[in-house]
């Protein structure tokens, strides 16, 4: 019986410990590049990492496999496709969303970086080249409703 009210008040213990910590103040974002910065300077140079990464080039030489041969360049691309997934929530921050279709954009460029990341990190050529294409196929929608000519 002793034991079993030790482990009782040990349980109490934890318990009120727990709820007596008070929730930790919220984060106060503060975005350092605008919209068109974070593209050209975050997520252009990390999805051309990818792209470059992947698939052939074909010529009248030859082909040409651009997926990469050394652990550094598949380090190389896990680290780009890293930045594409982590760009995605950089725009889902308040300050830079612009509306429902940009949340569900942004998210896509989360899950395509993901894909891409697993690819890498697999180092598996083919399914990074086809993370490639749904890194464009994001950016082409969302290019398409929000940049006008």
């Amino acid at each position: 019986m002793h034991k079993l009210l030790s482990i009782a008040a040990a349980l109490a213990a934890l318990l009120t410990v727990g709820c007596a910590q008070e929730e930790a103040p919220a984060t106060q974002y503060r975005g350092i590049a605008d919209v068109h910065q974070t593209m050209i300077w975050i997520l252009e140079p990390a999805a051309d990492v990818i792209w470059d990464s992947a698939g052939f080039i074909i010529t009248v030489e030859g082909e040409q496999d651009l997926t990469p041969t050394t652990v550094e360049g598949w380090l190389k691309v896990v680290n780009a496709a890293a930045v594409v997934a982590e760009t995605g929530n950089l725009l889902m921050m308040p300050s830079r969303a612009a509306g429902d279709d940009w949340l569900e954009y942004a998210g896509g460029l989360v899950e395509a970086g993901t894909v891409a990341l697993e690819a890498a990190q697999k180092q598996d050529g083919k399914a990074l080249f086809d993370a490639g294409g749904q890194i464009y196929q994001v950016c082409l929608a969302c290019h398409s409703q929000y940049i006008k000519p």
